[in-house]
């Protein structure tokens, strides 16, 4: 509130003002209109701001004066007022801030208000006039003259510009701070904008103590996206860093507290705590704080956190102390130095302790972390007594149920450190006692009861180990008993295959065989066995010239599993059968390849058809060998039947001859993939043309055409090809190549990608013709040599010559008696071109015949 000596020099100022101001100028002629239209009209705004708008280009005084007359007659009109002001401020613009018209728009400015004080937009005005001229008391009392003269809806505006021209350097901070208090009351939310503020001028404990009320304010929402936990750490690393400027706080429970709230951030809250101590030079009390925290915290990341810091921390200490004692090498500087070192060192040879102790706490049953402790006592020097002490602790820790890893190799690893150090009878004690945990899997039982029994076999304890695995693999009264899940598996151990196994090469090793077969026998029953126990009981009981009871053992092991797993129990079962019967029992031989066929799957057949048909030939029948390769060729997986079909003929060929033959083909042919029957086809028709039958050979070759692509089988065409230059003629060859475009046609048809690349191969060759007749004439040369071949031909012949047309790329004329041979002419009506063939010249043989 202004006092009332100020508002008397203000009336002062605006009666000096109106006398100066009041300067009559003499209208021209031009503005005689205007003053009739005023005088008449004084209280029209439009009138006024018509002669003003007149008078655009007339000097300032001139139009100073209308104003004036304006504001006598319409002191309330804020649009002549506002035009008024406007034009003052500009008309100065750039000009000195000390001369006199500036004052002179300042008290204009201040007559505005006495009418117009309910104007924000006066006040705002006025204020960032006086901003210009740096008057910081008088700006700052003008902005607190219009917060009390407008009303509080309108306030916002005033404060937008308040807060702006307080935070300018000029402006001394504890008006700041004063304002901005203020301020707050009105705006509680721009805390936030004020603690900035606050923490650029370095007004620390202001910061805390907005901070704390912030924090308290449970209903607090802040508009720059920050969440309580930001200004919680905010606030810890404020005081953790100023301590010596802020007082009144109690900075250890207010971090602590904030230890206990937010555990995504224990790590960087216990640093902020010894930093405080640090900053306040109290060491020993950071070190403690250090070492409390790496003993609580409970993840690695906050442990490596803190252990980072902590080592800076020492290290810090060392460079310092290093400094001292280098100006002052005293025995008492040197004895801290030492201690420092020492300490320090002790810190690095402890750090793998610390850490484990951390992921010990975070998981109590991690089973990995323990060992890894006993590792840790264990070397360099071992530490018998924590040793000791952590096998007991981890046993007591870890739930059996919730185990991450294997505790039997707790129990294990505890039982052979007392065997190492040759107390045994603990090492029994230790076992003894893991036999009786409620373990998660059957395996860590059966894992402990098989360590015990190794460690009894390392001190000849036989019979002992024997007894131990006897108690391990006791079974229920009635076999046919259901143990569930759910039950302990003290219960459930019979089942384990790796206890029994173990039991049984005992006895093997030390025991008599007919405690090893029952054994054995005990597994069948039980259904505790794999395919491999299975052969090894049978192998067993052939050393020991049981050979039945060795067949009764396959039989069990076909029993009880199904094929893949069975495949190698088969092929044994059969061969030591063969072994050792040889043809003397042929119908159970039969019965037990009927038994096996019956069951296995195709894929899986050829070896046990193979086996059977082998067998048949060696002591059976070959009528019987072949309808086994008959049968096999039918059952067995499609990507094994031509291969099946070739043995099947071949064996047949050796049995029966050509005619048993031929009829194998005709059925491979018919059941046959399509990609399997060309091949097929060839091998049947070289098999004809062997045997001198060129008319069946030709059908053959037909046949297999529908199945042969010309552009993807060359090898067919050329073979069928080849097969009519030695036993066709002319309208063979012709017939062979008019199917071969009639297939290629087909097939073109069939897939339309096929023949686009078609296309693009024939412009390819449409490119390579300049090169083909380069070859051409190097050909005609060799043609005039051919020339004279054919006269010397024509003179052993004494025959009527028949010239042989070829095409082009390749010519060699003969002179053949017989009209059955081949005239070969380069029609290419027919051929059409793209048929070039490569013929062979005819073999010197077929011409003596001729």
């Amino acid at each position: 509130m202004p006092s009332i000596n100020e508002n008397e020099d203000i009336i002062n100022k605006l009666k000096m003002s109106t006398i100066t101001d009041d300067i009559i100028i003499q209208p021209s002629i031009d503005d005689l209109p205007y003053e009739e239209d005023v005088s008449k009209n004084p209280y029209s705004v439009n009138c006024w701001l018509r002669y003003l708008e007149f008078k655009q280009g007339s000097p300032q005084k001139q139009r100073n004066y209308i104003y004036e007359r304006a504001i006598r007659e319409l002191p309330r009109s804020y649009k002549i007022w506002h035009q008024y002001l406007l034009e003052r401020t500009l008309a100065i613009r750039g000009k000195c801030i000390l001369e006199n018209s500036f004052e002179a728009v300042n008290t204009l400015f201040e007559r505005s208000l006495v009418f117009l004080d309910k104007m924000p937009r006066i006040w705002i005005e006025y204020c960032e006039f006086l901003m210009i001229q740096e008057k910081i008391t008088l700006t700052r009392k003008t902005f607190d003259r219009a917060l009390i003269a407008l009303p509080v809806t309108q306030h916002y505006r005033i404060w937008n510009e308040y807060t702006k021209f307080i935070l300018k350097r000029s402006i001394p901070s504890l008006t700041c701070i004063r304002v901005y208090k203020r301020y707050l009351k009105i705006q509680p939310e721009k805390v936030e904008e004020y603690i900035e503020y606050l923490i650029k001028i370095k007004e620390w404990q202001e910061v805390v103590n907005q901070l704390i009320k912030l924090l308290d304010n449970v209903k607090f929402k802040s508009i720059k996206g920050k969440s309580r936990h930001d200004h919680w750490l905010q606030l810890c690393e404020i005081l953790s860093s100023y301590p010596k400027q802020i007082t009144g706080v109690d900075v250890d429970s207010v971090i602590r507290s904030g230890i206990g709230k937010f555990s995504d951030q224990i790590g960087k809250l216990w640093c902020y705590l010894s930093d405080y101590y640090i900053q306040l030079a109290q060491f020993e009390k950071a070190r403690d704080i250090f070492e409390e925290a790496l003993t609580s915290v409970g993840t690695a990341r906050d442990f490596s956190f803190i252990w980072e810091s902590y080592t800076q921390f020492e290290d810090s200490l060392i460079a310092a102390k290093q400094e001292i004692l280098e100006e002052d090498p005293s025995e008492d500087n040197l004895l801290e130095f030492d201690i420092i070192i020492e300490r320090y060192e002790n810190l690095i040879q402890r750090q793998p302790l610390l850490l484990n102790s951390v992921m010990l706490k975070q998981n109590p049953n991690n089973v990995q972390e323990w060992l890894k402790r006993v590792n840790l006592y264990s070397n360099p020097t071992p530490n018998v007594k924590m040793i000791i002490q952590t096998f007991t602790d981890s046993i007591k820790s870890i739930d059996p149920q919730l185990a991450k890893g294997k505790l039997s190799t707790i129990y294990s690893t505890f039982a052979h450190f007392y065997e190492q150090n040759n107390k045994l009878s603990q090492a029994r004690l230790i076992f003894e006692n893991s036999l009786t945990v409620n373990f998660k899997t059957i395996d860590d039982l059966s894992t402990l009861y098989c360590d015990y029994a190794e460690m009894e076999l390392k001190h000849r304890n036989y019979e002992k180990a024997i007894e131990i695995l006897k108690r391990g693999t006791v079974s229920p009264k009635k076999q046919n008993t259901i143990i569930e899940e759910n039950e302990p598996v003290q219960k459930r151990l019979f089942k384990s295959i790796k206890i029994w196994t173990f039991y049984v090469d005992l006895e093997e090793s030390f025991g008599t065989f007919h405690n090893t077969k029952s054994i054995y026998e005990k597994m069948i029953q039980l259904k505790v066995v794999t395919p491999q126990i299975i052969l090894n009981f049978a192998k067993y009981l052939e050393e020991n010239k049981y050979f039945e009871d060795m067949f009764k053992a396959y039989e069990h092991g076909v029993q009880l599993f199904l094929f893949p797993h069975v495949q190698d129990i088969w092929i044994t079962y059969l061969t030591k059968f063969i072994q050792r019967y040889a043809g003397m029992k042929l119908e159970r031989t039969r019965d037990l390849f009927e038994q096996v066929l019956s069951k296995v799957p195709p894929k899986e057949s050829i070896i046990f058809y193979l086996m059977y048909a082998n067998f048949e030939e060696q002591y059976g029948l070959a009528r019987h060998s072949m309808a086994v390769y008959d049968r096999a060729a039918k059952s067995v997986d499609k990507e094994d039947r031509f291969k099946m079909y070739l043995l099947y003929i071949h064996r047949a060929s050796e049995f029966f001859g050509v005619n048993q033959t031929r009829e194998i083909f005709s059925k491979a042919i018919e059941q046959l993939p399509d990609q399997y029957v060309r091949d097929m086809c060839l091998k049947f028709a070289d098999m004809e043309k062997k045997y001198g039958e060129i008319d069946r050979a030709r059908s053959i070759y037909i046949h297999g055409s529908q199945f042969s692509d010309p552009r993807t089988s060359m090898f067919y065409w050329n073979t069928w090809s080849d097969f009519e230059k030695l036993h066709g003629n002319e309208d063979t060859f012709k017939e062979m190549l008019r199917i071969r475009r009639s297939v290629q046609a087909s097939y073109i048809t069939q897939n339309p990608t096929l023949a686009l690349l078609n296309k693009l191969n024939n412009k390819d060759d449409k490119d390579d013709k300049n090169q083909q007749q380069k070859q051409q004439q190097q050909q005609q040369e060799k043609q005039q040599q051919q020339q004279q071949q054919q006269q010397q031909a024509s003179t052993l012949t004494k025959s009527k010559p028949v010239t042989v047309s070829l095409p082009e790329t390749i010519q060699y004329n003969k002179k053949i008696e017989n009209d059955d041979e081949i005239n070969l002419d380069d029609d290419e009506e027919e051929e059409e071109e793209e048929d070039q063939l490569a013929i062979k010249a005819f073999p010197k043989t077929l011409l003596k015949i001729i």
